[in-house]
């Protein structure tokens, strides 16, 4: 049996350059901890010392308890986590959607680069446009409940399109002339080497629209909800209750990192095995 090899001993430079990593990197959280919890004190000593209305920002230190009392079922409201699952449920279905539609057709426009040609003013066009037009005719077309998912996938969809389009268009040429001296089909160059080569796209994509369809969701709930975060933000301004309105805009604030923390996860392992 051989010897194993003796590890290789770092370089003092390398051991200073990895100690200027990782104090970087705790630089970096701590500023972002401390950016957090000034904001917080703010919030919660400017309204007390009035320096800025109370009754149009509530105060941090009220939050736990408006969840708890929302946390309470009654006939006329439901609990807070219903309209949390409700909203959550949109957006996962809304981005879902979103992203499988918009690589295929991303994918399409690739293939058929005379359908890119024709239809780029029109998803140019239909990205530039404020989607909030859309709500009261969603709501005619499709239904209180359905208008929601059509907000989700109006604002995200086009902005989709152009992101992945683009990465598609940004594969290195060579590479696929490469497949196409071995013989590789247009099918086999779109599934071997273009779709592969443009995963830090999708994830970007993925990043885009995670906050997209969110946002999406939210618009629709405004309109026609009778159940969701965007229902209850709505509800609690009509009321002049900021405490609820403050504790959902909260919880969807902790939805948005979930989800950006899942996204960067996925990113993390994905691009551990490029």
């Amino acid at each position: 049996m051989s010897k194993a090899e003796p590890a290789v001993a770092q370089s003092p430079q390398y051991r200073e350059w990895l100690r200027r990593e990782r104090q970087s990197r705790l630089t970096v959280r701590a500023t972002q901890i401390g950016l957090l919890v000034v904001f917080l004190i703010l919030w919660e000593t400017l309204p007390r010392a009035h320096l800025i209305n109370p009754v149009l920002t509530s105060y941090p230190s009220a939050l736990w308890p408006t969840f708890l009392e929302l946390l309470k079922t009654t006939p006329q409201q439901a609990s807070i986590l219903t309209h949390t699952w409700a909203t959550v449920m949109a957006t996962v279905l809304g981005f879902t959607a979103a992203m499988l539609l918009g690589t295929i057709i991303a994918a399409a426009l690739w293939w058929w680069n005379a359908l890119y040609r024709v239809l780029d003013p029109y998803l140019v066009v239909l990205n530039a446009m404020p989607k909030t037009a859309f709500v009261p005719i969603f709501y005619l077309w499709l239904g209180a409940t359905m208008s929601i998912y059509g907000m989700s996938l109006a604002i995200s969809i086009f902005v989709t399109i152009l992101i992945i389009y683009s990465g598609l268009q940004g594969i290195d040429p060579n590479k696929i002339k490469l497949a196409q001296t071995f013989g590789a089909s247009k099918w086999q160059v779109l599934t071997k080497v273009v779709l592969p080569g443009s995963v830090p796209t999708l994830i970007a994509a993925l990043k885009v629209n995670a906050g997209l369809s969110l946002v999406g969701v939210v618009v629709g709930e405004f309109q026609s909800a009778t159940v969701g975060l965007g229902y209850l933000i709505q509800y609690g301004s009509q009321i002049f209750k900021l405490n609820i309105v403050m504790t959902a805009v909260t919880i969807l604030a902790l939805v948005s990192s979930a989800m950006y923390l899942g996204i960067s996860w996925l990113e993390a392992a994905v691009m551990r095995r490029r």
